[in-house]
């Protein structure tokens, strides 16, 4: 039988005429999500997104957000982040250009500037803050979700701070990354395996030790009964290493560290350690076996080149990681753990992150958490829930890390699909503003990124000028800078002193 084309025209006809008719059978919001309600049909737990004809005609005005691409690009130009270290110079450091250390304030629209929240009832909390960034030694950690991944936001953050207060290094690094970062040159041995205490593949050990940086790396598997003295009699001797160096792709004051820290624990059998700069030994030892937190620490005089540590013993200890220290001034540590919230803290061994702490001496806490659990809130009364978590986190931490300020960085703006349209998250402004009022009341500052960005619908915008990932999530390295230069400068503003030259 030949088909004419006649009749292919009036089936597909039919078959689009029907399918715009359903349009009008489709219901405003009948498919329930976590927030929203797309547009579609429902029955007896079966759903199906279909767009009713109001909505595929665009007959209903968008309400999401009254933002425009100008706002944004207002937003964006309120600072003017810093362009530094591009070359090599002759001893293989960064040739720095001439750099203005203080934000320019002639160029700043400091009204604004979204500005960090202070709690009312320590008015003192700023100049505690000024007192420990001046003072010999402040190390700082910057706890995150991805969005800290790959040392973004902390590394803008820490040569900012570094070139204001002094001190070098890139601070705390991953025996095992499993990012990339620029911050170091870390090249493990094959034979390490990392355990995150956030990361939901992992079986969580049983004895929670993962010390302040919440994951650890091994040589050798991880096993919940230690072995036998017959057992280990039998046991080959493995060796593993991890070279360090200094990065040609980073700040400048992060290629300077000669205090390197190898943190430890869990060591309960012989381990040799031996330590080579540029193939010359130059530290031998042992690891203390008694189980309990440990820092071995390496000196040299010179940044070294191309410093490798070698280890070698039956059955591997817990490496917290290492630091990468100037030895005095701003020290600032990237702890970066992918899907987490903020709230398994409290869940780990107390005692082994109060030993590590205690030898860390942090000043300052910076938590950036709020983006990964939005999805998953249901309601205000989930919202309520989460912020108080959070507030136990913090709690926790500070009976741990004595006389430590904490600054909490909330959420970015987020974007779900509702009908084929990007929209904020329509619990996230209470989230941000629960936050907010959670650590204020808990003697923590607060810095509202929603804001900074914008606010409502300024994701999208974000990502429109390329300073968002496609995701709706992650910043791009010029949307990092932005965003981090918005931080710091609302923290310098609060920081500097009165009779502070702006101009120098």
């Amino acid at each position: 039988m030949k088909i004419k084309p006649i009749q292919i025209s009036l089936f597909i006809l039919f078959i689009l005429g029907g399918l715009f008719g359903l349009m009008f059978l489709s219901q405003k919001g009948g498919v329930q999500k976590e927030q929203t309600q797309d547009d579609g049909f429902s029955y007896e737990g079966i759903s199906l997104k279909y767009p009713t004809y109001r909505t595929f005609l665009e007959l209903e005005k968008k309400q999401d957000s009254s933002l425009t691409r100008q706002d944004i690009l207002e937003v964006t130009e309120i600072v003017t982040p810093l362009e530094i270290e591009t070359t090599e110079g002759d001893e293989n450091i960064a040739v720095v250009e001439q750099i203005k250390q203080l934000p320019d304030f002639s160029k700043i629209d400091t009204t604004r500037l979204v500005r960090i929240k202070y709690p009312d009832a320590n008015p003192d909390f700023v100049n505690e803050l000024r007192n420990k960034l001046t003072s010999r030694s402040c190390r700082i950690l910057h706890y995150g979700d991805s969005q800290i991944e790959g040392d973004r936001i902390t590394a803008y953050l820490r040569n900012r701070l570094q070139h204001m207060y002094g001190g070098s290094g890139p601070g705390f690094i991953p025996i095992l990354p499993v990012y990339r970062q620029i911050s170091a040159i870390v090249e493990p041995t094959e034979n390490w395996e990392r355990y995150a205490f956030f990361d939901p593949t992992k079986k969580k050990f049983s004895h929670r030790k993962y010390g302040t940086y919440l994951s650890v790396s091994r040589f050798t598997e991880y096993q919940k009964t230690l072995p036998d003295s017959a057992a280990i009699d039998s046991l080959p001797l493995i060796k593993a290493s991890v070279i360090i160096g200094k990065s040609k792709k980073t700040y400048a004051k992060f290629r300077r560290f000669t205090n390197i820290g190898l943190h430890y624990g869990n060591s309960n059998f012989p381990i040799k350690i031996s330590v080579y700069n540029d193939g010359t030994l130059i530290q031998q030892d042992s690891l203390i076996t008694d189980g309990a937190y440990h820092q071995y620490k390496i000196r040299t005089s010179v940044t070294p080149t191309n410093l490798k540590i070698e280890l070698e013993g039956k059955v591997s200890a817990d490496f917290y990681g290492l630091t990468l220290d100037g030895g005095s001034k701003v020290q600032m540590d990237n702890v970066a753990m992918r899907g987490a919230s903020g709230t398994i803290f409290a869940s780990s061994n107390s005692t082994t992150y109060r030993r590590m702490v205690k030898q860390l001496k942090p000043k300052i806490v910076i938590m950036q958490y709020g983006g990964n659990t939005m999805p998953y809130l249901k309601d205000s009364t989930d919202v309520d829930k989460y912020a108080k978590r959070i507030a136990g986190q913090v709690n926790w931490i500070r009976r741990r890390a004595k006389n430590t300020n904490f600054i909490f960085i909330g959420p970015t703006d987020m974007c779900l699909p509702v009908n084929g349209n990007m929209e904020t998250y329509p619990l996230l402004p209470y989230l941000n503003s629960k936050l907010m009022e959670t650590c204020l009341d808990n003697n923590v500052a607060y810095w509202s990124m929603y804001d900074a960005m914008g606010g409502k619908g300024s994701m999208k915008l974000w990502v429109e000028e390329k300073l968002t990932a496609k995701d709706y999530m992650h910043f791009t390295w010029k949307g990092t800078k932005i965003i981090s230069e918005l931080f710091f400068t609302a923290l310098y503003l609060d920081l500097k002193e009165p009779d502070t030259n702006d101009d120098a």
